[in-house]
């Protein structure tokens, strides 16, 4: 689905440098969910605690995507990615020498792996800005399928944490971060293109517009379901059909590779078929399996088939919602990138955390999951109503060249 013509409008080193360090950056961003099983057997954490545990990172992730939005349009995205980096790999190397020894000390380290996730905020936008508004949903499928990292953690981070233990593992997580701290100060560039930076009011205006809004709870819905899933799998297979660590792993990574595969797919999809009816239709199948699913399942394979297709709905929605948002906000796409991917974390640590307090109120997450299907439904419902005013405005032949 990538035209070769896209292979020569913008600048492949930079893509693939910003989908590179995206793709570590979400790695470790997302570890404690793989790591929460012999994390809270060591540490003697409830259900609640367990999710509130890996919903933190997402939390502080999604927070710290608008000053990382604000840092892109005033130092420029390799500067801003830069400086996460560094950060990041300095607080994993200090928590391993220190220790984490306690539920809190969870907390303060999922803090610092918020600033890994507030990553997206400079790899989108890095990408976004060398390439024109036909290719964007392209490019931007390509550099957010870095949320891929999560198959790595899934796969690699239970099966490490045995041999070495998990605290081990926690520092072992700054060497492919530094690998790609190398990368991308060698092959990434910052546009030619990019707008001057705004002033403070600047970015606050950008919240009078409804359309704002709109694209903030949409991604709240697609990747919120996504990075809350992935979050939370491990510890879901492992309460619910009683999988080990690794197991459960392997499980999650199957669910979170589905997920993040398609996401370049959901980009292409939305610039051939429009990101309306893409979304359209991934709110749809999102909302049904989510419904399905919450029934539990009788095996362990028959949940496992359903998560996938679930990911895959909200994997391709990601890249569908980030077709359109640089369509109607092409000259704020720093700050719209930090505000959108901010409720996306939000959306993911409703998500991870809601499951984590159903499982301990009522023994089931069947709750938590339903209450996520019914704002997908609210997602299809509120797209219907604004795609006719979308289509006939900033969507209208002549002012975009891209299908909305």
């Amino acid at each position: 689905m990538i035209k070769r013509d896209f292979l020569k409008a913008g600048h492949l080193p930079t893509l693939l440098a910003a989908f590179f360090y995206f793709d570590m950056s979400f790695m470790v961003w997302v570890m404690l969910g793989p790591l929460a099983v012999q994390m809270s057997a060591d540490l003697g954490l409830t259900p609640a605690q367990k999710g509130f545990m890996v919903a933190v990172p997402v939390l502080a992730g999604a927070l710290l995507r608008v000053v990382n939005g604000v840092l892109v349009d005033r130092l420029k995205p390799k500067r801003a990615g830069i400086i996460g980096q560094v950060v990041v790999i300095a607080g994993l190397v200090a928590a391993w020498l220190i220790g984490i020894d306690s539920y809190h000390d969870t907390l303060w380290l999922g803090l610092v792996l918020g600033v890994a996730g507030a990553s997206f905020a400079v790899a989108l936008p890095l990408a976004s800005r060398w390439y024109p508004p036909q290719y964007q949903g392209t490019a931007l499928g390509i550099a957010g399928a870095g949320n891929s990292g999560t198959v790595f953690a899934a796969l690699l981070a239970p099966g490490l944490a045995a041999w070495l233990g998990w605290q081990n593992v926690i520092g072992l997580a700054a060497i492919p971060l530094a690998v790609a701290l190398a990368v991308y100060l060698f092959a990434a560039k910052d546009a030619p293109s990019a707008p001057p930076p705004k002033t403070w009011v600047e970015y606050l205006a950008v919240l009078k517009i409804s359309d704002a809004w709109w694209f903030m709870f949409f991604y709240a819905v697609t990747f919120g379901g996504f990075v809350g899933l992935a979050s939370s799998l491990s510890i879901y297979f492992n309460s619910e059909y009683g999988l080990n660590a690794v197991s459960a792993g392997y499980f999650t990574a199957g669910c979170v590779f589905a997920g993040s595969l398609v996401r370049p797919i959901g980009g292409a999809l939305a610039d051939r078929i429009g990101g309306i009816r893409a979304l359209s239709i991934m709110y749809s199948i999102a909302a049904v399996v989510l419904v399905m699913v919450s029934f539990r399942p009788e095996s362990a394979a028959a949940a496992l088939s359903l998560f996938v297709v679930a990911m895959f709905a909200f994997g391709m929605g990601n890249g569908s919602v980030f077709q359109l948002v640089p369509q109607r906000f092409r000259h704020e796409i720093g700050v719209m990138t930090g505000l959108v991917g901010m409720t996306g974390g939000v959306g993911g640590f409703y998500l991870a955390s809601s499951l984590g307090v159903s499982k301990q109120a009522t023994g089931s997450y069947q709750a938590g999951l339903l209450l996520f299907a019914a704002l997908a439904v609210v997602a299809l419902i509120g797209l219907t109503t604004i795609k006719h005013r979308w289509r006939t405005t900033w969507g209208a032949v002549g002012a975009t060249t891209a299908r909305i």
